[in-house]
């Protein structure tokens, strides 16, 4: 006999490993099994109790569920109340074996006990299925009239239940509804409340029947708020909280897109938001509702003013949770009332110091919200305050957010030069590569202001060679506007420093210390190599020696960017080409920012669609014919012989002009003693199926499959040669090569396939694509048929695929197949392929069944798909 609950608690707990407790807990399986096939009244309870602790602790317990309905049958209260716990938690609403309940909740419904019947309203409330609600419905309802509170509580939850399986089942029910409002039971109530909410979120169309009852909502929440302390429902001195924010989340629902609905619940919402205490944790909770109340309906200006005034009081809570809380509302409230959070804009840059990670993360957000022309410099110097304190994974994000918003709301040129500097010098190792790009477009574009701006990043360059981002922008700035370092640079304005003229070889010496730094790539030699070169047509003639003398050794660098670049310049600083040479290395024009982002809008444009454009005269590859060549994915039918350690013959091919095989499959041949492994193989649920796969784009030529870059020329608007990478001219569109005609099936067309016929059983497969827009998955369905005279019972259907295919198996429809039937049986299965286009569908399947009193096993393999199908 088995053992009681408790004592298996003990067992378990006294398990010192999870070899141990697997141990205990088969053995104890192993004897529920036993008790249940030899039908053990008496301590069936405690069997079912024991399978639900099992269930707790990660075990499968199917094979108890038949006897959770045999407690529910039975006549006593406490086996229907372990019965009924059973079945809650054994059993899903897509278990096959709850279809049998139904009729004993309906008889349980009925019951003269009370608590019985409550039972039953649980039950329904948390499994009832589609068919269920349908079936149970008229009973509910009677309970909903029952002269018993605690009935009705409970069957107005199980109708929530009702509802979402069945909407259109509630719709005569309206009055019972309503009337559950005026129930005086404290339980009711609540649910009633609940119950309306969840009838107005899922038949929207029932609002205006509800909106009714408008004033006796708000009748009631006034009365919470002036009535005295009420012990019955209070919590931590605050009247029934849960009852204050399940009126104020229905009021929510009714008033929203309706001004006069809106209007009558004003002076409640403003009673509520005045009057509710904030000491407290329940009146908090009270406090968000309706603040979240005053922004879904239409309510008054200066109540929504009063909403985010008390969100500002909540960014002062030393709770974390409502500070987080209240910055998430303002996120939300900022876009229809920016002036209101404006005010609290202090309250929110303090919570930038505050030690949550999270917290501060939500400041943020809203900060960017809060940035306009006014209060950009106060806000942006917090936020470069904030990116020496950030954590390194968060400062990529927020120092492309600065960069926009010096784009955006800059008040001065000069403004926008020193915040990207200041960026630059504080978080230039964690930058988004487009940030160097803008910042050297805010810098060219700065009229009057280069010569300011190249002092001060060679000084910010001199200080700290760390940063690479500020190394990028730096050394161009360097090359490009190095003639101005070499004179004097007075202040711009008042708040700004004088800076004296440098000399050539200090410049020089900088660009030189910079290319033999050890965090110095090939990109910022590259950029140091331009630099040099364009120094050459800045600088007198008397530097070009020191300038040729650090360009030469690159010729002989392992990188062949280096030895380009390096050769190419060494040749235009000979004496043949001094005439070209100014022309060559001249200022690069003022990028327009207009033409900029209409090139980049046209160009994300163009790829949206995922395809390139066919040259003229091209002609596109048409496929081979299906006899042309066989499907690849011969080592993968090795694979799938090796799973089953057998080797049976193949399906035929079919016919190119109509996908069915053209013969079918021979018998596959006695599994031996490989039916075991067989067994251990499919004992596993089916696959899972995989999310859709994206749909394959074009592929693009790789960046080195391209000639090494000519000379730079910077006479375009290529944001490439900003930073002097090599403008890369437009590829040519190749021409594909003709291949063989191939003739695949259609992804919209469906076929079927023959894949077994024996003795009278013929199995067929009917193929298609369910989604064009995604042709990686196909839905296959078998149809079984039995031609014989003998019925075949215990059908059993498995298949095995390659690793690239993905594969997910419904239970067929039935399995027994009758004699001289014609696909009354069905099954469905989905694959995925991971390597659409580039594998074929292939299948092993082993079909086990019992044709009269003959049980055959048997394999096949499929193979015969249309090629890249």
């Amino acid at each position: 006999m088995s053992i009681k609950l408790r004592d298996l608690i003990r067992a378990v707990r006294a398990c010192k490993t999870a070899a141990e407790e697997r141990a205990v807990i088969s053995k104890e399986c192993a004897l529920i099994r036993t008790a249940i096939k030899e039908e053990d009244e008496q301590h069936r309870h405690r069997n079912v109790a024991k399978l639900m602790y099992i269930h707790m602790l990660g075990y499968p317990t199917h094979f108890g569920q038949m006897e959770c309905l045999k407690l529910i049958s039975a006549v006593g209260f406490p086996e229907k109340r372990i019965g009924y716990l059973a079945l809650t938690l054994l059993l899903t609403e897509e278990t096959e074996v709850l279809t049998l309940v139904t009729n004993s909740l309906k008889v349980d419904l009925s019951n003269s006990n009370q608590y019985i019947q409550a039972l039953s309203l649980i039950a329904i409330g948390n499994l009832a299925t589609q068919d269920m609600a349908r079936d149970l419905i008229s009973d509910v309802e009677k309970l909903l009239r029952s002269n018993n509170s605690y009935l009705r509580k409970k069957a107005a939850l199980a109708t929530i239940r009702l509802l979402k399986k069945e909407p259109d089942l509630i719709e005569g029910m309206d009055d019972r509804i309503i009337a559950l409002l005026k129930d005086r039971s404290h339980g009711v109530l609540i649910t009633g409340l609940q119950l309306i909410m969840e009838v107005l979120i899922e038949l929207p169309g029932a609002r205006p029947e509800y909106q009714k009852l408008v004033p006796s909502l708000v009748r009631l929440l006034r009365n919470f708020i002036t009535m005295g302390y009420s012990p019955e429902h209070d919590v931590s001195g605050i009247t029934d909280p849960f009852m204050q924010v399940k009126i104020l989340r229905l009021l929510r629902l009714l008033g929203k897109g309706s001004e006069e609905v809106s209007e009558q619940m004003n002076d409640v919402l403003a009673q509520v938001a005045t009057n509710t205490e904030t000491t407290k944790n329940a009146g908090n909770a009270i406090l968000y509702e309706c603040v979240q109340t005053i922004m879904d309906v239409e309510s008054d200006s200066s109540l929504r003013v009063l909403a985010v005034n008390i969100l500002g009081r909540f960014l002062l809570n030393r709770d974390n949770n409502i500070r987080y809380v209240a910055l998430n509302s303002l996120s939300k409230v900022v876009t229809e009332d920016n002036a209101a959070v404006q005010r609290h804009r202090n309250t929110i840059v303090d919570c930038l110091k505050d030690p949550d990670v999270s917290i501060r993360q939500r400041a943020l957000e809203l900060i960017y919200q809060l940035v306009n022309e006014q209060n950009v410099v106060a806000l942006t110097g917090e936020l470069l305050n904030y990116l020496i304190v950030a954590q390194t994974e968060h400062k990529a994000n927020l120092a492309s957010k600065i960069i926009q918003i010096a784009e955006k709301y800059s008040p001065s040129k000069k403004w926008r030069v020193d915040t990207v500097i200041t960026m630059l010098t504080i978080a230039g190792n964690n930058l988004d590569e487009s940030v160097p790009r803008t910042a050297i477009i805010f810098i060219a574009q700065a009229d009057g202001l280069q010569s300011y701006a190249a002092h001060r990043l060679f000084r910010a360059l001199s200080d700290d060679t760390t940063q690479s981002g500020l190394l990028q922008v730096a050394i161009w700035c360097i090359g490009e506007y190095g003639a101005l370092l070499l004179s004097e640079c007075p202040a711009p304005d008042a708040d700004s420093a004088a800076y004296s003229a440098l000399g050539q070889d200090e410049v020089i010496f900088l660009l030189e210390k910079c290319s033999k730094l050890h965090n110095a790539d090939i990109a910022i030699k590259s950029l140091v190599l331009n630099a040099l070169m364009k120094l050459s047509v800045r600088f007198p003639v008397s530097a070009k020696a020191s300038i040729v003398e650090l360009i030469v050794p690159y010729r002989h660098s392992m990188s062949l960017e280096l030895q380009q670049r390096s050769t190419e310049y060494a040749v235009l600083l000979g004496g043949q080409y001094d005439h070209l040479r100014r022309d060559l290395m001249d200022k690069m024009p003022v990028l327009d920012e207009a033409s900029i982002r209409q090139r980049r809008a046209e160009f994300d444009e163009s790829n949206g669609s995922g395809k390139l454009s066919a040259p003229s005269g091209a002609t596109t590859p048409l496929a081979a014919p299906t006899t042309a060549a066989a499907p690849s994915g011969g080592r993968s039918l090795l694979d799938l012989d090796d799973i089953f350690g057998a080797s049976p013959a193949p399906v035929a091919a079919s016919p190119a002009a109509r996908p069915v095989a053209a013969a079918p499959a021979a018998p596959a041949p006695s599994f031996g003693s490989n039916t075991d492994l067989l067994s251990e193989i499919f004992s596993s649920n089916p696959v899972a199926p995989l999310a859709p796969q994206p749909a394959m784009s074009t592929p693009l030529m790789p960046m080195n499959a391209f000639p090494p870059a000519a000379p730079v020329s910077y006479g375009n608007n290529d944001l490439l040669s900003l930073l002097g990478t090599p403008s890369v001219q437009p590829a040519v569109p190749m021409v594909q090569p003709t291949a063989a005609p191939i003739i695949a099936a259609s992804p919209a067309q469906s076929f079927t396939i023959p894949v077994f016929d024996k003795n009278g059983f013929q199995i067929s497969m009917e193929v298609a694509k369910p989604n064009p827009a995604d042709l990686s998955v196909t839905r296959i369905v078998c149809r079984y048929s039995n031609q014989s005279g003998a019925q075949i019972d215990n059908l059993n259907f498995q298949a095995a695929v390659p690793k690239y295919l993905k594969l997910d198996m419904f239970p067929p429809s039935n399995a027994i197949v009758p004699p001289f039937s014609q696909g009354a049986v069905t099954q469905e299965m989905r694959l995925t392929n991971s390597q659409q286009g580039q594998k074929n569908i292939m299948l092993k399947l082993k079909i086990g069944y019992k044709h009269g009193e003959v049980v055959m096993d048997e394999i096949t393999q499929v193979s015969n798909f249309p090629p890249l199908f």
